[in-house]
């Protein structure tokens, strides 16, 4: 009776707020699910060392895959609309249809014609021989056909053409850049450690850092430190490309029975399970079970059907996993130095079985005594009135 009497009064414990069932109570519309499930299907993986090699080292993006392997050398560099061009006719002799026959004494038997801009139709004009297509042309190309149609008027015409300002073949390099803009590529040949060169250089730490490459709706991403250690993701850039350069805060966030809870950032540049688990501190002794600390991640559909997991229930290609790891088998401290962790990852660490017990005692003890106190400042009460009274 004293029990039932004492959990009855739990309503008059404070409290920083409403309690759970006044929400429940007094909303308006409520849109819950059976038993409040959240409705997430996952995967429950066991860290053992017949999946550590799926998961040994942090997975990194590539360039290079994204663009056909990166191979090739430098592309070529066409003539395009908005480029500025001069165009010089030489003649064999004075007297043709350029060189006068009084032209005198000469630099050599050639003029150059006014600059002028490739228009939007991607054209350019050259006296008597009309409009030349010219975007998208390599300029050998271009200055062939403009001597095939001045041959019947000038004396065995040679077209050399000069291209002053480039802009269809700049890169545009934005982001956590010291100087983000637009840059020319070269017809030797630019990489993308050159035209960030040429934007000053990175703004943020590198290990933060990734790179991603857009070209013709196609994108792909690497992170700095791998780009500047890894030649072959390092490839040609091409005209019109766009080169993204953003800092991304890696962290990841532990909860439960830890020395400490919250966002913790990586800092080195590859990180493990355990050493993040040494950097919040720790499990509690008083509180933690080993045998049950959880990683949540989502994983490609494909690494675990490697590991031989049925994802038939999965419509994603990333599925949601929990990764346990049981720290009560001396072994496992190998395995989770070895699990990679990655950014945005959770961790929780359960409380003990007799650590739920223990909080059950204490309020079952709580309970039981208010109970007694209130039965003693009854009596009190009482004799105090009757000391009143008489």
């Amino acid at each position: 009776m004293i029990v039932a009497v004492g959990l009855t009064g739990c309503n008059s414990f404070p409290r920083s707020g409403p309690e759970d069932a006044a929400f429940d109570k007094q909303a308006a519309v409520r849109l819950t699910t059976k038993e409040r499930k959240v409705g997430i299907d996952y995967a429950l993986v066991d860290i053992s060392k017949n999946m550590l090699a799926n998961f040994a080292k942090p997975t990194t993006a590539s360039i290079k895959d994204s663009f056909q392997g990166g191979r090739g050398g430098p592309p070529d560099i066409p003539l395009g609309i908005g480029d500025v061009i001069q165009v010089s006719i030489f003649e064999a002799q004075a007297g043709g249809l350029f060189i006068p026959t009084e032209a005198g004494s000469r630099p050599g038997n050639y003029i150059t014609l006014p600059s002028q801009t490739i228009d939007r139709s991607g054209s350019l004009s050259v006296p008597y021989a009309g409009r030349i297509a010219a975007a998208g042309r390599p300029k050998e190309e271009v200055e062939r056909e403009i001597e095939d149609k001045l041959s019947n008027r000038a004396i065995e015409p040679q077209v050399v053409i000069t291209t002053a300002t480039s802009h269809s073949s700049e890169v545009a390099v934005l982001g956590d850049v010291n100087k983000a803009g637009k840059f020319e590529v070269t017809a030797a040949g630019d990489r993308i450690l050159d035209v960030i060169s040429s934007a000053g250089g990175i703004s943020a730490p590198s290990i933060e850092t990734y790179v991603t490459l857009q070209r013709r709706g196609k994108s792909g991403t690497i992170s700095y430190d791998k780009l500047q250690t890894t030649p072959t993701e390092n490839i040609y850039v091409s005209p019109g490309d766009t080169v993204l350069v953003n800092r991304e805060r890696r962290t990841y966030s532990v909860f439960g029975a830890s020395g400490q809870n919250g966002r913790f950032d990586f800092e080195d540049t590859a990180l493990t399970f355990g050493e993040a688990l040494g950097k919040a501190g720790g499990l509690l002794d008083g509180r933690a079970d080993p045998a049950r600390v959880f990683l949540y991640r989502t994983v490609p559909r494909n690494v675990l059907q490697s590991l031989g997991v049925d994802t038939t229930r999965f419509s994603s290609n990333d599925v949601p996993v929990i990764f346990r790891a049981n720290l009560r088998d001396p072994s496992a401290f190998f395995a989770v130095q070895k699990f990679a962790m990655q950014d945005k990852d959770i961790v929780y660490i359960s409380n003990s079985d007799s650590v739920e017990l223990v909080k059950f005692l204490n309020v079952l003890n709580s309970a039981t005594s208010t109970a007694s106190g209130a039965v003693t400042d009854t009596a009190d009460a009482k004799t105090a009135a009757s000391d009143i009274t008489h």
